[in-house]
């Protein structure tokens, strides 16, 4: 059970901006980021299509999705890098169309690729984004070096990004987002490509940053990791928000249980899923793979049920389980497909590829 979130002070969130822009937040907000009915639009396809969503302080949010489900479209426009077509969007209370230099110094955002200089080592790369941030030399210095102890590089500081492994590539950049240390950090598939090692490593960062008074939005294709460390997660699909709640919740509306069937044939699939609408009067959620149905059981006996009906349809069966749902099945039933894997990155970006042509 995962402990309660940090509180987040309101203080340390205007500690962050200017004093000529705090009269944007004076009318304070009790959620991090408040999003009522986003729109995104590239030429005649509408890649965000209404989403809301309302993140509370102190919490890690996951936000899952197929490929080219809106996912990075949505945290791009949060995050003021593409413009909202329509609806509107706060963060600590603060507009985001209204005042985008007031939410980029709340907001640190990690991409999916590295954004480090490849001919810099990881100190010079700090200091410089520092540098851009309007930091003193010197305090530069300092914050770089805080940094790659935290994110344990030292060794690696003085070395150019070019031999830096891609894990450790990742963790530079998360360390860049944190130069200011903003109250809400956006991490867009922050463990893609990693190996399951520094995918760890990760995730210990990643709560790391939340236990120190840090809110996390965080896309992902790893379904696993929605698990491990979201308090709550949003299903996003075609650019709508499908279902929200804790893993728990998710996984509950799916069923008690659920019946996972592999036929001998999948030409008899049409028969099967036949069979499952007469025993149980509900459909089945067909897998990817072929031959594989996925049943939803209120009660993990009626699974009985399901296998005599199918043995007396002549349905030839090779393997069948019964389990506790998972996210995988939560996503199949919602979206009808899994997350797509490590293709992520040819949805959004390139739809967002198109409007920047």
């Amino acid at each position: 059970m995962k402990p309660p979130p940090p509180t987040v002070n309101a203080m340390s969130i205007t500690e962050h901006v200017s004093t000529g822009d705090r009269l944007a937040l004076s009318g304070g907000s009790d959620l991090a980021v408040r999003a009522e009915a986003l729109v995104k639009t590239f030429g005649d396809q509408r890649a965000v299509d209404g989403i809301d969503l309302a993140v509370r302080p102190g919490e890690i949010f996951g936000v899952l999705g197929p490929n080219g489900a809106g996912k990075t479209t949505t945290l791009r426009m949060l995050a003021t890098l593409l413009k909202i077509d329509a609806g509107r969007a706060e963060i600590f209370g603060v507009d985001v169309a209204g005042n985008p230099h007031v939410i980029r110094q709340l907001v640190g955002v990690t991409g999916q690729y590295a954004s480090v200089d490849e001919n810099l080592t990881a100190r010079e790369n700090l200091w410089l984004f520092a540098r851009l941030q309007g930091i003193a030399s010197a305090r530069a210095r300092r914050i770089s070096a805080e940094l790659l102890g935290r994110f344990g590089l030292e060794e690696a500081a003085n070395k150019p990004i070019a031999q830096f492994s891609g894990g450790m590539r990742r963790r530079l950049d998360l360390a860049a987002s944190l130069i200011s240390k903003p109250p809400l950090i956006f991490l867009d598939e922050p463990t893609t490509g990693l190996d399951p090692r520094t995918r760890g490593q990760m995730w210990e960062t990643i709560r790391g940053l939340v236990a120190d008074g840090c809110t996390v939005l965080l896309t992902t294709q790893y379904l696993d990791e929605a698990d491990q460390l979201a308090d709550r997660i949003a299903v996003i699909d075609h650019g709508r928000k499908v279902a929200e709640g804790t893993p728990d919740q998710l996984k509950t509306a799916v069923g008690d249980s659920t019946l996972q069937l592999l036929l001998a044939d999948p030409g008899e699939v049409p028969a099967a899923v036949e069979v499952v609408r007469r025993v149980l009067g509900c459909e089945p959620v067909l897998s990817p793979e072929q031959g594989r149905l996925n049943v939803a059981l209120d009660q993990a006996d009626l699974a009985a049920d399901v296998l005599i009906a199918l043995r007396t349809a002549g349905v030839a069966i090779t393997s069948v389980s019964v389990a506790k749902p998972s996210l995988d099945e939560v996503f199949l039933a919602l979206t009808g497909q899994e997350t797509g894997g490590d293709d992520e990155t040819g949805g959004d970006d390139e739809t967002e590829a198109k409007e920047n042509r």
